[in-house]
């Protein structure tokens, strides 16, 4: 039978890891994109969602392997931007021909 406190730290590792991977790619998303976009879609300026997202990846890398409020905080506030903002400002750069 498995030991159940290293499955758990494992599943808590692999967890930890997605959330680091997703605010990376959320800053680097946000960073790459117009100031002008985030406005035309009716959501927060461009230098709000860097903030937010550079302080969400702050927080979990600084709060490392333990289970925190404000890492919780920070992976929704970076699941916000994947979910809510990240498509909106993608479909406003798509190009019409």
């Amino acid at each position: 039978m498995p030991n159940v406190d290293s499955l758990a730290a494992l599943i808590i590792f692999a967890l930890q890891i997605v959330a680091l991977a997703g605010a990376g790619f959320a800053l680097l998303h946000a960073v790459r994109q117009p100031a002008e976009a985030f406005p035309a879609v009716d959501k927060l300026t461009k230098p709000v969602w860097l903030g937010i997202l550079a302080a969400s990846l702050l927080v979990i890398v600084v709060f490392w392997g333990t289970f925190m409020m404000l890492g919780i905080i920070a992976v929704i506030a970076v699941c916000v931007y994947l979910v809510d903002v990240r498509p909106r400002v993608d479909e406003v750069q798509k190009r019409r021909w």
